[in-house]
């Protein structure tokens, strides 16, 4: 199997495996696919957090209000009255106005935040340094356990307006997010490696041959940017062996020369009483104890 370092920009995000014989084409569907449902998993950990702590969404139309704007407009989170957690709720008010307040208890919260720990440790960055290879099949693992998690803690389901419930029926409106500018779209995007693009039409094997255990570093990079910027020649931490390394040979040359500067000090020609202890026949007396 072909192993691919996934890169966008010069940010690392993930290893993916697959065959010299794929089509250009259904690997990029298969990287963009993987690539958005990491960011996903992400925003959905995200809210999960804020559930775990405040409770439920506030209806738009009442988020970002203080109490006594509510009670001045008359204002009612009803589907709050329905989405109770498990367990029952207790108060911890969200200071931005976002959600509710009405939190789940403690153990109810710990099943929100171990779930979320574990799904976004499948999808982590951390995988490429344990050598893991993720696919669209652990994507949807790390989904479908939070999905799991949401309705062990809410049983009677989520409010339609939860941005949760929203990731997790695939109908999230990012429009107008930082979210969405992250996002990218198959047909907007390419995969780079060694400063060519991978076109569509070909398959792999045209540009890394048909060695299966090849590994290949590869960018992703909207279209009309441009092409990436190309991998540096020595790794970061190869970078500062090797500086480290020249500071090391350049403190011994400093030294080396301060020696050389001192060293004349021992030489016949600078010691001042030698024509004297030659008229003196004492040129070559050395003295030692008895």
């Amino acid at each position: 199997m072909v192993k691919l370092h996934i890169k966008k920009g010069n940010e690392s995000q993930f290893l993916h495996e697959t065959t010299v014989d794929v089509e250009i084409s259904e690997l990029l569907k298969d990287v963009v696919a993987i690539y958005n449902g990491r960011l996903k998993v992400g925003r959905i950990c995200t809210e999960m957090e804020d559930l775990a702590k405040h409770g439920t969404m506030l209806p738009p139309n009442m988020q970002g209000l203080t109490d006594e704007q509510v009670i001045e407009l008359k204002l009612k989170d009803e589907w709050g009255e329905k989405c109770i957690p498990s367990g029952g709720f207790v108060e911890n008010k969200d200071t931005i106005g976002r959600r509710n307040g009405k939190a789940p208890n403690q153990k109810m919260a710990e099943v929100l935040t171990k779930t979320l720990s574990e799904a976004k440790a499948k999808v982590s960055k951390k995988q490429i340094e344990a050598n893991v290879c993720l696919s669209q099949t652990m994507v949807k693992e790390a989904l479908d356990i939070l999905q799991g998690a949401v309705m062990i803690v809410y049983p009677m389901g989520l409010p339609p307006h939860e941005p949760i419930k929203k990731e997790l029926d695939n109908e999230e409106d990012l429009s107008g997010t930082q979210a969405f500018l992250d996002v990218l779209e198959v047909t907007q995007t390419q995969l780079w490696w060694a400063g060519k693009e991978l076109e569509v039409g070909k398959k792999l094997a045209n540009y890394v041959g048909k060695n299966e255990k090849t590994k290949i570093v590869a960018k992703l990079q909207k279209i009309g940017q441009g092409a990436p910027a190309r991998e540096p020649v020595m790794s970061e931490e190869e970078q500062k062996r090797m500086m480290l390394y020249a500071y090391r040979k350049q403190e011994e040359m400093k030294k080396l020369e301060d020696n050389d500067e001192d060293d004349y000090m021992n030489s016949d020609w600078a010691d001042n009483s030698l024509l004297k202890r030659s008229f003196h026949g004492m040129k070559d007396v050395k003295w030692k104890p008895r």
